[in-house]
C-alpha cells in the first residue's frame, strides 16, 4: 500500500512521534494550523472516519481517548478536534486521521 500514515506507522517515514497507544499513533501536523497541531491515526488502514467507526469502534474512540491524552500531556484543557472525511472536505490523505489543534483562539464556524 503506497499510504503516507501508514508509512509513518510502519516507521519508513520518519515524524515527530509525541504518542503511542496499542491502537494509535500521533504526531506533529508539518503544516500546523496552531501551536498545538497533532494527527492522531489508527495503525491500521482504514480510509476515513465513518469506515474506521465501522470497522473498528474501539480504535475509533480510542483516537479521541489518545487526542486528549496529547493536549493534556501539551498543557491544553481547550482544544479542537477535526476529522476530514472526503476530498470535497479537505481530507487530502485518505487514512483516518484526527487533527488535535490548540494553543489558539477559534471561531465558529469554522473555516
Amino acid at each position: 500500500m503506497d499510504c503516507l500514515f501508514c508509512k509513518i506507522v510502519a516507521g519508513e517515514i520518519p515524524a515527530e512521534i509525541v504518542h503511542t497507544t496499542e491502537r494509535t499513533v500521533a504526531f506533529r501536523d508539518l503544516n500546523a494550523q496552531a501551536p498545538t497541531h497533532v494527527l492522531i491515526v489508527p495503525k491500521d488502514h482504514y480510509a476515513n472516519a465513518a469506515e474506521l467507526a465501522a470497522g473498528d469502534p474501539v480504535a475509533s474512540a480510542e483516537l479521541v481517548t489518545t487526542a486528549a491524552a496529547v493536549a493534556t500531556a501539551e498543557g491544553y484543557d481547550d482544544y479542537r478536534l477535526v476529522f476530514n472525511t472526503g476530498a470535497g472536505a479537505g481530507q487530502s490523505v485518505f487514512h483516518t486521521h484526527l487533527h488535535l489543534l490548540a494553543g489558539r483562539p477559534f471561531g465558529w464556524p469554522p473555516g
